[in-house]
C-alpha cells in the first residue's frame, strides 16, 4: 500500500491501532473546537451507511432531505460498506455535497456502472461484468478538490472508514480514508477511488480490485471485494468502547453520542416466486442470506449502542415503498426511491429507536 501509518485496520488482529486512531481524532477534535486537551468533548454524531446496491438511492435521498429539513448534524464518524461506501464520502463532507450525492443515485444508468460480458465469463473471467464504467464514474466525483476536503475534515478530528473484504486472507479491512487523503502521497487519489470500487464490488457480479502490498520486502497483490461479504453495515468494533463501559459502570462521565444507521433495504421479508431450477433456487438462497446478514448487522449495532449508552436511530425502506426493480440500476426505480427517502428526510424522518424485528 502507500506506507501511511494507520491507513487501514484489521479488526480480526486486534483493535489497538483503532484505539490509537480514535484517541488521536479526539485530540484533533478538541483542538479544532478550541478546547483544552483534557476537556470533555461535546456530543458526537455517528453515521453508518449500509450496502444495498440500487437501494443506496434511499439513503442518498434521506440525507439530502435531512439537509433540507435543517436538522442534519455534522458527523464525527462515518462508515460505509458497498453502495454505502459511495454515499459515505459525501455524507462525511456535509450538506454542501448533496448535489453530487443526488446525481450519483439519480443520474446513473446501468451503462455508467457496468459493461456486460459474454455468458462464458462465468467460466473464464473474474466476474460476469466489467466495472470499468463504475470506476470512471467514481473518478468523476472523487477528484483532487474532494480529497483536499477529506484531508481537512480529518484534521478537524473526524473519521471516515470504508469496509472491504480481503478474499485471500478472509478478513474484513477498514480503510482510514481521511489519513490517506491527508498523506499527500501521489497515489492517494487513485487509492481512494479503488477502495470505493472494491467496497462496491459484489463478488461474482463485479471483478475484485487488486492492491499492491509489500510485506517484509516481498511484493504481492491482495484481492478485495464488497465489504458486505463480512458485514452489510458497521459502526465500530464492540471491543473499542471498553473504557467507556468501565466509566459508565463506575458512574463517571462519558461523552454523549448519537448513532444513526441507514439501512439501504427493507427489514421485512420480501415475497417472491422462486423458480424451481438450480440457478433460481441458488439465487433466492443467496438473496435470503444477504437479507438475513443485513438484519443481523442492524441488531448487532443496536445491541452494542445500548450497551455503550449511545442513542440509537435507524432508517430503512418501509413497506409503503411498493416500486419493484425491473432491471439492474434502473434509473426510474432509483429516482423513485431517492424521492421516497428525500420526502421523508425533508419532513423530519421518524427514526426508529430499535430494530422493528
Amino acid at each position: 500500500m502507500l506506507g501511511v501509518p494507520n491507513e487501514r485496520f484489521f479488526p480480526f488482529y486486534g483493535i489497538q491501532p483503532l484505539e490509537v486512531e480514535f484517541a488521536a481524532a479526539a485530540d484533533r477534535l478538541r483542538q479544532a473546537k478550541g478546547l483544552r486537551r483534557d476537556a470533555p468533548l461535546p456530543e458526537i454524531q455517528l453515521l453508518a451507511v449500509s450496502g444495498g446496491g440500487e437501494n443506496g438511492a434511499f439513503g442518498a435521498g434521506l440525507l439530502c432531505g435531512w439537509s433540507e429539513h435543517g436538522s442534519r448534524p455534522v458527523f464525527e464518524l462515518v462508515t460505509g460498506v458497498s453502495t454505502g461506501a459511495l454515499t459515505a464520502p459525501f455524507a462525511y463532507l456535509g450538506s454542501s455535497y448533496d448535489p453530487q450525492l443526488r446525481f450519483v443515485y439519480t443520474g446513473l444508468t446501468a451503462s455508467s456502472v457496468l459493461k456486460k460480458r459474454s455468458i462464458t465469463a462465468a467460466l473464464f473471467d473474474d466476474a460476469m461484468t466489467d466495472n470499468t464504467p463504475l470506476f470512471n464514474t467514481i473518478s468523476k466525483y472523487i477528484d483532487e478538490a474532494l480529497v483536499a476536503a477529506l484531508a481537512k475534515a480529518y484534521d478537524e478530528g473526524r473519521l471516515l472508514l470504508i469496509g472491504t473484504s480481503d478474499l485471500d486472507a478472509q478478513q474484513p479491512v477498514l480503510w482510514n480514508i481521511g489519513v490517506i487523503a491527508k498523506s499527500g502521497h501521489p497515489r492517494a487519489l487513485d487509492t481512494i477511488r479503488r477502495i470505493l470500487l472494491a467496497s462496491a464490488a459484489i463478488p461474482g457480479a463485479f471483478p475484485p480490485t487488486l492492491f499492491d502490498v509489500t510485506v517484509d520486502g516481498v511484493a504481492y497483490q491482495e484481492l478485495h471485494v464488497d465489504g458486505g461479504a463480512f458485514a452489510q453495515a458497521f459502526l465500530y468494533p464492540a471491543a473499542l468502547t471498553r473504557q467507556r463501559r468501565e466509566r459508565m459502570a463506575g458512574g463517571r462521565f462519558v461523552v454523549p453520542a448519537t448513532a444513526y444507521v441507514i439501512r439501504n433495504g427493507r427489514l421485512d421479508p420480501e415475497w417472491a416466486s422462486t423458480e424451481r431450477r438450480t440457478m433460481g433456487i441458488a439465487s433466492r438462497a443467496i438473496a435470503t442470506m444477504i437479507t438475513a446478514s443485513g438484519i443481523n448487522d442492524v441488531i448487532r449495532i443496536y445491541n452494542t449502542t445500548q450497551r455503550d449508552g449511545i442513542d440509537f436511530n435507524l432508517a430503512y425502506i418501509g413497506r409503503d415503498f411498493t416500486e419493484t426493480l425491473p432491471a439492474p440500476f434502473d434509473q426510474g426505480y432509483m429516482k423513485a426511491l431517492f424521492d421516497y427517502g428525500y420526502q421523508r428526510g425533508r419532513n423530519g424522518y421518524q427514526w426508529a429507536k430499535s430494530p422493528p424485528i
